[in-house]
């Protein structure tokens, strides 16, 4: 994606604690010579190498994996909040805009075996169910149930290129105790998390 010099995020830590706090991704992919796109939960992890991945699953029925080719990049879009901006805050006169939180990853995708995603999944379903009050585990239930495992093709997507976009009003500091009070008085979706950015980026 195209993104402005001044909104582009460096730092690799600070992208992997937004990639592990925002998994649920958009997974691009060439299906019949056309683009295809998948929702799916999309978590950062590393492999037996030390490299960092990406692990998924997608059911067998979307025909996206049947195109899966080893050795082909593919495209994991993460969004992260967003919020429009209002140029009636800025002490200037300019056009109004949106800030915004958005990573891509682009990396080679390999089918996991079927051991490897029941791996996985004990793992997506432990972390998830850590806060539920009785938090269902994958070890708990029948083998009928867990037959479902085989209606699901896991995957890992070894991570070659990261392009990261924290665009949180760069440029207009001096308008940002005034954007911050404007989103917390309005409060919408994405607004308080905006504003947890733009706090980051200045302390």
């Amino acid at each position: 994606m195209y993104i402005p010099l001044q909104y582009q995020n460096k730092n690799l830590p600070e992208v992997k604690e937004f990639l592990r706090n925002n998994t649920f991704a958009t997974l691009v992919s060439q299906v019949e010579n056309r683009p295809w796109a998948t929702h799916l939960p999309l978590e950062l992890e590393t492999n037996s190498s030390g490299k960092d991945v990406l692990t998924g699953h997608i059911a067998k029925r979307n025909p996206q994996w049947k195109h899966f080719k080893e050795e082909e990049q593919v495209l994991a879009i993460f969004n992260g909040p967003h919020a429009y901006i209002s140029s009636s805050w800025y002490q200037d006169e300019e056009v109004p805009t949106w800030n915004y939180v958005a990573v891509h990853i682009y990396g080679t995708l390999h089918i996991l075996k079927e051991e490897e995603v029941m791996a996985s999944l004990h793992r997506l379903v432990d972390k998830y169910e850590a806060q539920s009050e009785n938090p269902v585990s994958l070890t708990q239930m029948s083998d009928k149930t867990l037959r479902q495992v085989k209606g699901v093709v896991g995957f890992q997507i070894e991570i070659e290129e990261v392009h990261a976009a924290f665009k949180l009003s760069q440029g207009r500091e001096q308008d940002h105790a005034r954007i911050v009070k404007e989103l917390n008085k309005r409060d919408q979706i994405g607004d308080a998390e905006i504003v947890k950015h733009m706090d980051n980026k200045e302390s």
